[in-house]
């Protein structure tokens, strides 16, 4: 079990509590004898390296990827490293060892969250117009990326950020484009698709417009995103706390429901 860890580490931003070890292991007793029999032949029993597999328990870049990053690395492998698959073991039973890896780690494996869930949803559903563009369980917009899963990756002030400045590091495969229709219409929205003979354009309101490029008036690229940028003018520090500890929630139940259906 995680042979080498070598790929970029995404920090959480926030830490979980410390904990006794030896009422973490009484709390998980699954995730401890799964780790004895399954991970401590590299990583020895109290995950602090052995001679085929460094320390898990210690390594700050370990301590600080997510749980999600963890489930992955578990459940997928890391090819070329040493660092077989465990799918096998199934989502709860990778969940186990995770939470038993937290525990040696020093960690409850819960992180706090920075605002209140309940109110950033009613944030997300409400005023600020977010679910207008993003969908989140099903419900929601359609321009946008769906967030259901998006925080599992992110740290806390990760997420700020993309709220408060979402012009900042723009997926180039993801362009905006203002285009004039044959009778003078101007459409703005994502490129959803495109070649040389037509551009496929969906606007804010879902629409999408098969459009026959070579008869369009003109085609200007945006280099900016779709998202209001004023956020972080408009919202008051608390509601965009609250917006974080909603969107981290949410990936949380996601990535937990997903790992129980495996």
């Amino acid at each position: 079990m995680l042979a080498l860890i070598g790929h970029a580490c995404v920090p959480l931003g926030l830490r979980g509590q410390q904990t006794d070890r030896a009422a973490g292991s009484r709390n998980n007793p699954a995730g401890k004898q799964i780790f004895a029999s399954t991970c401590a032949a590299c990583h020895g029993l109290d995950g602090r390296g052995g001679e085929r597999g460094p320390d898990i328990s210690r390594r700050r870049e370990v301590q600080r990827l997510p749980d999600q990053a963890l489930l992955q690395i578990v459940r997928e492998g890391i090819p070329a490293t040493g660092m077989p698959a465990f799918r096998s073991l199934g989502g709860q039973r990778i969940q186990a060892v995770v939470h038993y890896l937290r525990n040696l780690q020093g960690q409850t494996g819960v992180v706090d969250l920075p605002g209140d869930p309940k109110r950033g949803k009613a944030l997300f559903f409400g005023q600020p117009g977010c679910s207008g563009c993003h969908m989140v369980k099903g419900e929601g917009g359609f321009i946008g990326s769906d967030l259901s899963s998006y925080a599992g990756t992110q740290s806390a002030a990760d997420i700020r950020s993309a709220i408060t400045d979402p012009n900042r590091n723009l997926d180039s495969r993801k362009r905006i484009a203002v285009v004039t229709t044959p009778d003078g219409q101007t459409l703005t929205g994502a490129v959803r698709n495109e070649d040389n003979f037509s551009l496929q354009l969906q606007t804010a309101d879902g629409t999408l417009h098969l459009l026959n490029r070579p008869e369009l008036r003109s085609i200007e690229y945006q280099p900016r995103s779709l998202m209001p940028d004023d956020y972080g003018s408009r919202l008051r520090h608390e509601e965009l706390d609250d917006l974080v500890s909603y969107l981290l929630s949410v990936a949380r139940n996601t990535n937990t429901s997903q790992a129980e259906q495996e």
